[in-house]
């Protein structure tokens, strides 16, 4: 998994919009997701690639069977065709940001 994730992508606190243009320059899209704490998206299996990157708070992202906790300023890839999840474990609200190409 540690090759799926960039640590400290993006500088904190996060640019929405700068996200957003490094990602149309990568030929994907970007939307917004605001979790509250416990919140979990569980097995979800994409037809396209996607990227997650926390906006603030914690998530633990698991792809393909493997674990990682990511921070703000994060970016995690997820190849088409891979079970993913996404549960916000932070005490209060995570926005984090996706996008599919």
């Amino acid at each position: 998994m540690n090759e799926l994730v960039t640590r400290s992508k993006f500088t904190v606190p996060v640019d929405k919009q700068e996200v957003s243009r490094d990602w149309r320059a990568r030929g994907y899209s970007c939307g917004l997701f605001v979790d509250p704490p416990g919140q979990a998206w569980l097995d979800f299996v994409h037809e396209t690639n996607e990227l997650v990157a926390v906006v603030d708070g914690r998530l633990e992202m698991v792809v393909s069977g493997v674990s990682v906790v990511m921070e703000a300023g994060d970016e995690v890839f997820i190849p088409k065709h891979a079970t993913h999840s996404v549960i916000n474990i932070h005490d209060g609200v995570s926005r984090w940001l996706y996008g599919y190409d």
